[in-house]
């Protein structure tokens, strides 16, 4: 991830995304907002690869964490990294972050889902043979995909922003005083978000309005944004009031079906 400048106050974030560059995929629902299946599927990689980071807990939340080989005796940054819907123990998600350790960042990647990761949901291509396929198997292929689109519902309606945003904020607070040091050093806390984890980047890069009603003061004021500055990559479940609010550089990358 690097930072260059361009004209007013835009400022932005390009990733290079080596190991999570994936087509938005058939949605869950005809129009609207929407997570694709690759939000929720891991695409294949070698056997033989490794995540090099750790396992812990932040803000009684479970987290993965990946530091630079130099830190803390070289200057780091912090990166908040939201995933998509396979959550922190996916290899995928966990080479990802360690891709961005070996730039130079200290990534902490937040459980959003609190041990409850997205069903698997394994786009099924038909091949010439099954377009070709008794009324029997059509229907059954036609059963699949509805059974599927149903788990990620029910999976949706577990994991709205209520639901979310307080465990992504416990984690943020805890990763500021934890690693004070590369707040210090990068002027900030920088973040990125894949999927469905590029809503909240999305939030987190909003002011936020708190209502204050004491004895001494009453009426509300406004805090934030949470973040630097901010990278999304192929988001879903974004509305145009997410964008709208943006107070910080993002950076999106967007793509069609």
């Amino acid at each position: 991830m690097a930072t260059e400048g361009s004209a007013g106050s835009s400022n932005k974030i390009t990733m290079e995304d080596q190991t999570q560059k994936e087509p938005q995929a058939a949605s869950t629902h005809a129009s609207g907002p929407s997570v694709s299946d690759h939000c929720t599927t891991d695409q294949p990689i070698s056997s033989a690869q490794a995540s090099s980071g750790e396992l812990s807990e932040l803000g009684d939340v479970d987290v993965y964490i990946t530091k630079p080989n130099d830190y803390p005796h070289s200057p780091s940054k912090l990166l908040l990294f939201l995933t998509n819907g396979t959550g922190i123990h996916s290899l995928n998600n966990q080479l990802q972050a360690d891709n961005y350790a070996k730039e130079g960042f200290l990534v902490v990647m937040p459980d959003m889902f609190a041990g409850d990761p997205a069903p698997k949901s394994n786009t099924v291509e038909p091949t010439p043979d099954e377009e070709q396929s008794s009324i029997i198997e059509q229907f059954k292929l036609h059963a699949a995909e509805t059974a599927k689109s149903f788990l990620l519902d029910m999976w949706l309606a577990r994991h709205t922003p209520e639901k979310v945003m307080p465990r992504v904020q416990k984690v943020l607070e805890s990763m500021k005083e934890e690693f004070a040091d590369a707040v210090a050093n990068g002027g900030g806390v920088y973040a990125v978000g894949y999927c469905f984890g590029g809503k909240y980047v999305l939030e987190l890069g909003q002011e936020t309005q708190n209502t204050i009603n004491t004895d001494e003061e009453q009426g509300t004021v406004n805090t934030g944004p949470a973040i630097k500055v901010g990278a999304i990559a192929h988001g879903t479940l974004v509305t145009l009031e997410d964008v709208i609010g943006v107070k910080v550089p993002i950076s999106m990358v967007c793509v069609g079906e």
